[in-house]
């Protein structure tokens, strides 16, 4: 399919009460209001042409650019592109998202995150902590730098109140994801989580909840699921 081809179908698979969801979360014109599952049946039009997607992503419309983060191939990203991605992204679903888990398999997994945390554009931020724990997710532990990772634990026991809003979910986020994925560090990061207690994140008009670190990860530890890593973590 064409990029105007898969325009013309992203508007008819399109509805106005999706829409309307979607703007309780906060997204922005212009966008058609298509269910992410309605997108993921979308994916084998585009998956085999890396450069359709990148279109798709620089159209702008929200539904679009969701749809190039499924269907990239993240090893043919390059560091500048993935940049490009970052910058663009405007509202949480598509930095949390998209872009995060698109950076978490590609080459640049790390070094973006890192960077990216840093940032003073808080969905820019958004992407790195995201980043970082899509990573954790399905990297092998003996690939992982288990000092820096407990050195951004610290950091969200220490500053994660006083962050942005948006940047509050993911830190905790990232919490729930080492005590997940990290056996090693589990019970630090149970720790900080009991540290931290109730992250507070300003929603908007919608019935979202911000998960408690504590009971997260034992849910995961009475699946018996600790350390259990994805295959990917595009979804």
């Amino acid at each position: 399919m064409t990029y105007e081809e898969i325009m013309q179908k992203l508007e008819e698979l399109g509805s106005e009460q999706t829409k309307k969801i979607y703007l309780n979360h906060g997204v922005k014109e212009p966008y058609f209001g298509v269910k992410v599952g309605d997108l993921k049946k979308l994916v084998k039009f585009v998956k085999k042409d890396h450069e359709l997607a990148l279109q798709l992503y620089d159209s702008g419309n929200h539904d679009a650019m969701y749809l190039a983060g499924l269907s990239v191939d993240p090893k043919l990203m390059t560091k500048e592109v993935l940049q490009d991605w970052a910058k663009k992204a405007y509202w949480y679903m598509i930095a949390e998202y998209t872009v995060a888990q698109v950076a978490a398999e590609s080459e640049y997994a790390l070094e973006l995150a890192i960077e990216w945390i840093e940032s003073e554009e808080e969905m820019v931020a958004v992407a790195g902590w995201s980043a970082y724990s899509n990573y954790l997710s399905i990297t092998p532990d003996e690939e992982l730098d288990i000092d820096e990772i407990r050195s951004l634990l610290n950091r969200v026991k220490n500053h994660v109140h006083e962050e942005r809003n948006r940047v509050r979910y993911v830190m905790n986020s990232f919490v729930i994801s080492v005590g997940s994925y990290v056996p090693e560090l589990t019970e630090e990061a149970k720790q900080v989580a009991e540290s931290i207690g109730k992250v507070h994140v300003d929603v908007g008009n919608t019935a979202c909840k911000v998960p408690l670190a504590t009971t997260y990860i034992k849910k995961v530890e009475d699946k018996n699921r600790i350390g259990k890593k994805r295959k990917t973590c595009i979804c």
